[in-house]
């Protein structure tokens, strides 16, 4: 289990874990199982912990007030679901984040972060390249959706995460890319007549 996130660390890092950052990372990460509707957090909490997803499938939402779900971020294995501005600013948070699937994941506490993880030379590498990224995704995500017509947006989401489309339904897959399901069948229908 340790193993996909050790591989991962390292492959954001030109600096490798050494056998302390190791023992220290398999110490301070604790395996969980989060079962499928089940939530690793809700709205209104304080973001205390994030978690690395080895196997399974997570998804982040709010819900407005006519009970519609918009989701914002999607998580499978390799990915890290948390949500970022609560755990920095420890407010509560405005989404909920649960298993879309029965999903196995290293959990770790902001404590332990901040005292044990957040030293570590190579994690600190790739949570800087993962900051980086994430920062430009939500920039090319925010232009798709105020300027891009719901085919291009599609189209992106296939050539960028195809996974995706495997492993959640119609209706999520809308709902993340900001359009409804009807104009979701629609695009797939006209690409398949192409």
């Amino acid at each position: 289990m340790y193993e996909a996130l050790i591989n991962y660390i390292n492959s954001y890092s030109t600096t490798q874990l050494s056998e302390p950052d190791i023992a220290a990372i398999k110490d301070t990460f604790k395996p969980g199982k989060i079962k499928k509707k089940e939530f690793l957090l809700k709205e209104g909490q304080v973001c205390n912990l994030t978690a690395f997803v080895i196997n399974g499938a997570l998804r982040q939402y709010s819900v407005d007030e006519k009970g519609s779900e918009h989701i914002v971020g999607l998580y499978i294995e390799n990915w890290w679901a948390s949500d970022r501005e609560s755990w920095t600013t420890l407010t509560p948070s405005l989404y909920n984040i649960d298993a879309w699937e029965n999903t196995d994941v290293l959990l770790l506490t902001r404590d332990a972060y901040y005292e044990r993880i957040k030293p570590i030379p190579a994690f600190i590498e790739m949570n800087s390249k993962l900051q980086e990224n994430n920062a430009f995704s939500v920039q090319k995500r925010l232009h798709a959706l105020i300027s891009l017509p719901a085919e291009k947006r599609y189209i992106d989401l296939i050539n960028a995460y195809p996974q995706f489309l495997q492993r959640f339904p119609q209706h999520i897959i809308a709902s993340y890319l900001g359009i409804t399901k009807e104009t979701l069948s629609r695009v797939r229908r006209q690409l398949s007549n192409k």
